[in-house]
C-alpha cells in the first residue's frame, strides 16, 4: 500500500507542459516537413519516405521517426483496432493494470505510452492527477478529440520531460517494447518516481504453455494481418507489431532489465496464459 500525496500546484517539468499535443502554448506549431518526432526511444529525425510517401510500417531496429510515423497513422482507428485483434482481451487486460497500479486520490501518476488516452481514463476515476504522454503526435491529438481535458503531452520515453522523483506511480502498457533503447526507458521511469513509487508494465510476452505458444506464434504471423487489413487504416503497421512481439524479451527476462535499472521487488504476473505479463517494482526509500 502506498500513501498518496496532495497536489497543489501542477507538475514541475523540465520543460514546459504541453497543454495541445502537437506544441507548445504560444510556440511556433512545427510544419509537417520539419516537425521532430517525439520518440518513444530516441532522438526525433524527418520522416522518411518511400516511394514519395509516408513510412507506413517501422523496421526492427525501431527508429524513432518511423515509429512515430507509423502510429500516428494508425491513430484513428487504433483503439478499435486493438479491440478486435486481441478478441476483446485489451479491455481486460487494461483493468488488470488499473489493479496493479491502484492510484489513489491525489496520486500523481505518469502513464508513457498512452496513445489517444483511453488507458489513463481508469486511473482519473480513482481521483488521481494522470498524465497521459506518448511520442506520436498523431495518438495525442486523436485523444485530444476524445478527451480535451486529459493532460496530454507529448514525450520522448528516453528524455521524459518530468522533474525527477515527482510521480508516485510510473506505467506503460505495449509501449516498451517499441523503445529503441529499453534501458534508457526504463532508467527514465525510475527517474521521475518518487522513493517508494511503484512501475507497472504491461507487455506482450511469452506463453506458458508450449502447445499454445506454437499456435499462438502462428496467429500473429498468419492471422493477424488479414485481420488487421480488415479493420486497421494500416495493416502493415500490425505486421511490425507482430514481429516486434516475437522478439521481445520474456518474462524472466524482462524481471533481470527491470532490477538492471534500479528497481527492487519485481515480480510479474501472466495474463491469457502469458500472452501478456505484467511487471511490477518498486523504486526503494534512500537512506
Amino acid at each position: 500500500m502506498f500513501a498518496g500525496t496532495a497536489v497543489t500546484r501542477p507538475l514541475t517539468m523540465r520543460h514546459a507542459p504541453l497543454d495541445r499535443p502537437e506544441c507548445q502554448r504560444g510556440a511556433r506549431r512545427p510544419s509537417p516537413t520539419n516537425r521532430p518526432a517525439a520518440g518513444r526511444g530516441g532522438a526525433g529525425g524527418r520522416r522518411r519516405t518511400v516511394d514519395n510517401g509516408p513510412v507506413t510500417r517501422a523496421s526492427l531496429d525501431k527508429q524513432p521517426h518511423e515509429v512515430a510515423a507509423m502510429f500516428d497513422d494508425v491513430a484513428a482507428r487504433y483503439d478499435l483496432t486493438n479491440d478486435v485483434l486481441s478478441l476483446g482481451q485489451a479491455r481486460l487486460w487494461r483493468k488488470e493494470v488499473d489493479r496493479a497500479v491502484a492510484a489513489r486520490p491525489a496520486e500523481r501518476v505518469l502513464d508513457l505510452a498512452a496513445g489517444t488516452g483511453t488507458s489513463s481514463l481508469p486511473f482519473t476515476r480513482s481521483g488521481a492527477y494522470v498524465v497521459p504522454c506518448d511520442f506520436s503526435v498523431g495518438m495525442l491529438r486523436e485523444g485530444k478529440k476524445r478527451h480535451p481535458w486529459l493532460p496530454l503531452t507529448a514525450g520522448d520515453g528516453t528524455r521524459l520531460p518530468f522533474a525527477d522523483a515527482v510521480f508516485d506511480a510510473v506505467t506503460i502498457s505495449f509501449g516498451l517494447r517499441n523503445i529503441q533503447d529499453t534501458g534508457a526507458a526504463l532508467a527514465e521511469l525510475y527517474r521521475v518516481t518518487k522513493p517508494g513509487g511503484r512501475v507497472v508494465i504491461c507487455e506482450f510476452s511469452e506463453p506458458t504453455w508450449a502447445p499454445f505458444r506454437t499456435v499462438y506464434t502462428e496467429y500473429l504471423m498468419r492471422a493477424l494481418p488479414p485481420v488487421a487489413r480488415a479493420v486497421s487504416s494500416n495493416p502493415d503497421a500490425y505486421v511490425y507489431l507482430a514481429e516486434s512481439i516475437r522478439t521481445w524479451p520474456n518474462q524472466p527476462e524482462l524481471a533481470a532489465r527491470l532490477q538492471g535499472a534500479g528497481w527492487t521487488e519485481v515480480a510479474w504476473r501472466n495474463l491469457t496464459g502469458g500472452i501478456v505479463a505484467l511487471h511490477r517494482g518498486t523504486k526503494p526509500v534512500e537512506g
